[in-house]
């Protein structure tokens, strides 16, 4: 789904209240997917998902995951195919064996035939029909819970209470966020939670000295303009696309004209990166991101101990 978090999302105002009544829908369908009946598989699942829509960093998390499994396991990403998530589908496949259909129990099927012991999922934790072993729900520090309502309200995709059936937590980001803490263990107290940063990797390949241009079509663009600050990348300009945008040529003709008449370098996201046709990336910069565990022993342990 492309599309910017609108801002009424952050906070309960008249427009939230207005749309409150459609939050049913989401309700309602919801509780329908309750009823079925969740189909176990001989593969193990680590579920990576979030409750909030985009931009919480499950993919990230999902990539750490796999590597630190694909060393002792014969591991796959399983990812819901989604016309609009190709760039996700390429994140995934460059770090990793990937199976991507448009129904999960088909690509865990398929990777039971193909002898995988682990399965990652990025997303599915609103998928009730499949029983996962290790169900991980994701946040962003800054947003939390957001206005606590369900779409269209509010950002999230089920109800909070949902994290009663959740086993590990990742607050995500750089802002640290101890009520969110504390609302997650009031909702589970035996919930494991931990928290992640991004670190980027490739900062070799940027001059610092250069002035740039940031663009990028992600869900949580805050979080990414942050990144640059904090290691003092000087963004003059932005342009910020919807969720999974894909730009096209004549768009990034138009934005590299603008960059060059002010003397700015385009930089962007790995996920924008990828999404970009191959004659398109000439002259754009981008940042690969590593994703840091905070207590990362302890995490490892809690996870091979649930494999």
């Amino acid at each position: 789904m492309k599309f910017i978090r609108p801002k009424f999302w952050l906070n309960k105002n008249l427009l939230s209240y207005l749309l409150y009544p459609f939050s049913i829908i989401t309700l309602c369908i919801n509780g329908y997917k309750k009823t079925f009946i969740k189909k176990k598989f001989s593969i193990k699942t680590i579920c990576v998902g979030n409750i909030n829509v985009g931009g919480t960093g499950k993919t990230s998390l999902a990539i750490k995951i796999y590597k630190i499994l694909n060393k002792d396991f014969k591991t796959v990403f399983v990812k819901k195919k989604y016309r609009d998530q190709k760039d996700e589908i390429r994140l995934l496949k460059k770090n990793g064996n990937t199976i991507s259909e448009k129904y999960r129990i088909n690509a865990l099927i398929n990777a039971q035939k193909e002898k995988y012991k682990v399965a990652v999922l990025d997303d599915g934790l609103q998928q009730k029909n499949i029983s996962y072993n290790i169900k991980i729900v994701c946040f962003n520090s800054a947003e939390g819970f957001g206005n606590r309502f369900l779409l269209p309200a509010g950002p999230l995709r089920e109800n909070i209470s949902e994290l009663k059936k959740y086993d590990i937590a990742f607050i995500n980001g750089e802002k640290k966020n101890s009520r969110l803490y504390s609302d997650i263990k009031s909702i589970n107290k035996s919930i494991k939670i931990f928290e992640g940063r991004y670190k980027p990797i490739n900062l070799h390949h940027i001059n610092k000295k250069d002035k740039y241009f940031m663009f990028c079509g992600i869900g949580n663009p805050e979080e990414f303009e942050n990144t640059l600050n904090r290691y003092h990348i000087k963004i003059k300009d932005k342009k910020i696309y919807p969720d999974h945008y894909k730009m096209s040529s004549h768009e990034i003709k138009k934005i590299k004209k603008i960059s060059k008449k002010r003397s700015l370098t385009l930089i962007t996201t790995e996920k924008d990166f990828l999404r970009l046709e191959k004659n398109d990336r000439e002259g754009i910069k981008f940042i690969k991101i590593s994703f840091e565990i905070n207590k990362f022993k302890n995490f490892k342990k809690l996870l091979l101990s649930k494999i």
